[in-house]
């Protein structure tokens, strides 16, 4: 056969496998208001920069009939590309072949990529719209789900590593993107649980929708394993794109560094705080006074909402910002807040990224719901997460920072490397009105005037203890600032910690409150 004839030969196999499930099978994705894994693809790489590889790869059943079907790439299209010129590697499952079940070939293309990733130190994205094991190839396909989540274990904490949930994602497969950095959803598209409705109704007699047992929405604003929510697939794919501008290649490397550029002045850091310090107030507007072009990339923005984490960049530098958010629960820790901020703490840790905590919260949730659920559990996440850091990690004291939610949120004793207040600042055991009641009680209750005499012992305790100079005093804040200096300080003390280094005891691992 001559060259022309083999080019020719190869091109047409190329068109045929390309076509996935064919024409039928697509029109059916269409119709359910999805992409294809291919448009998927080149929706979120750089035009022109997609390389697949394994097209040609065949699954290995031949029972059941299966040696009688041909599944064109055996339901997953793997490759790299680069996003912003910066290089990916990429695998999505493409429903439309035998409902984008995982069989064994299915899987070794899969870990393959995986692979590739590691090897290579570049991040992942791995776009779920799979049906779920393969019957058909019986445990072979549990076995490819069981190297997939090795190798997403391994990973961890090495490169990126993002999950899309772009349909269904059922059983055994959720461990997957559960194992992974982020989750990305899209509205009435996504779907992911380990029991699906069906079963639920045999064995409970319950009914339910698959949106309501696990939709986009039940992810993002309740269990909490969503990160990102978007209201169609171009949106996720945007919102993959900035992550990715965001963050580092790899844990060796720092984020890309961005042209500084100042914050818009509608975000006047002086006028955001009330002088009352019962009202509550938007932490992100605090946020986007410090950050460059007043720009903040909220993650988790429907979970938890009493704490924010997100990135932001402060010199064209990347940052990770963690706040309490006074308009929400007065921005107590809770179980939910405690494990959100902790796992970003983690994150931003194993990926060079300088930490910036803004406080001002009164404590830990109060409540029999809460020590039932394991609040001092959850808890001590966020306080072995802070300890555990050795980026650059900074504190600015808004408000309140009372009692074990003081020391929690990145204070001095957890080895915060510089600690600001403002002079609204109160850091104290707890809040002066039920210090005052129970420190000077005896002199309340013998007082003529009662309710006079308590002011009188609030503003003295105020006074007394509940500012930041007394905290100032024994060093434990390192600077009372003005508002208006946050934004020079916080760049003054990246600036100074860029090559910070810290030797901790040699250890396999820590044993975290998991």
């Amino acid at each position: 056969m001559s060259l022309k004839r083999n080019i020719q030969d190869l091109r047409k196999r190329k068109i045929e496998a390309q076509k996935g499930g064919g024409d039928v099978a697509i029109e059916k994705q269409v119709a359910m208001g999805k992409l294809t894994a291919r448009e998927r693809i080149l929706y979120i790489l750089d035009e022109n920069s997609f390389h697949e590889y394994d097209l040609f790869v065949e699954h290995l059943a031949r029972d059941f009939d299966m040696d009688k079907k041909v599944l064109h790439g055996d339901g997953v299209i793997t490759g790299t590309g680069t996003i912003y010129g910066l290089p990916v590697c990429i695998y999505a499952q493409d429903f439309t072949v035998a409902g984008g079940s995982l069989g064994l070939m299915h899987a070794r293309k899969i870990t393959k990529i995986m692979d590739h990733a590691l090897k290579m130190r570049v991040p992942l994205i791995g776009i779920n719209d799979s049906g779920g094991a393969r019957i058909q190839e019986g445990v072979n396909s549990l076995a490819g789900y069981g190297e997939i989540f090795f190798r997403n274990t391994i990973a961890s904490g090495v490169i990126p590593q993002i999950s899309v949930i772009l349909g269904p994602c059922a059983g055994g497969a959720v461990y997957s993107p559960a194992l992974t950095d982020f989750v990305f959803v899209v509205e009435n598209i996504s779907k992911m649980f380990i029991t699906g409705p069906n079963v639920i109704k045999t064995v409970l007699g319950e009914e339910i929708s698959m949106e309501e047992l696990g939709g986009a929405k039940v992810h993002c604003e309740i269990s909490g394993n969503a990160h990102f929510y978007a209201r169609s697939e171009q949106d996720c794919f945007e919102q993959i794109k900035k992550l990715i501008d965001y963050i580092p290649r790899n844990n060796t490397e720092k984020a890309q560094k961005k042209e500084p550029r100042e914050p818009l002045k509608k975000y006047n850091i002086d006028n955001i705080v009330p002088s009352n310090p019962r009202y509550p107030y938007d932490i992100k507007d605090i946020i986007k006074s410090i950050t460059d072009g007043s720009e903040f990339f909220e993650i988790m923005e429907m979970y938890a909402p009493n704490i924010v984490i997100g990135f932001g960049r402060l010199d064209g530098k990347t940052c990770g910002f963690v706040a309490n958010q006074p308009k929400v629960l007065a921005g107590v820790l809770d179980c939910d807040s405690s494990d959100k901020a902790a796992r970003f703490i983690r994150y931003c840790d194993s990926f060079n990224i300088p930490i910036i905590t803004l406080e001002d919260m009164p404590g830990y949730l109060p409540g029999v719901d809460q020590e039932h659920m394991g609040v001092i559990r959850h808890g001590a996440k966020i306080l072995y997460a802070y300890s555990e850091a050795t980026v650059p990690k900074i504190t600015v004291i808004i408000r309140k920072a009372y009692g074990g939610g003081y020391i929690a949120m990145n204070s001095r004793h957890l080895r915060a490397d510089f600690v600001f207040a403002w002079p609204t600042a109160e850091i104290a055991v707890m809040g002066p009105e039920g210090a005052a009641n129970i420190v000077f009680r005896k002199e309340i209750m013998e007082a003529e005037d009662p309710e006079a005499m308590r002011k009188q012992k609030i503003e003295e305790y105020k006074e007394k203890f509940a500012n930041p100079f007394v905290a100032a005093a024994k060093g434990y804040v390192d600077q009372v600032i003005e508002p208006s200096e946050t934004r020079s300080m916080l760049l003054h003390a990246l600036d100074v910690s860029e090559n910070k280094s810290v030797q901790m005891p040699r250890k396999k691992h820590g044993i975290p409150p998991f």
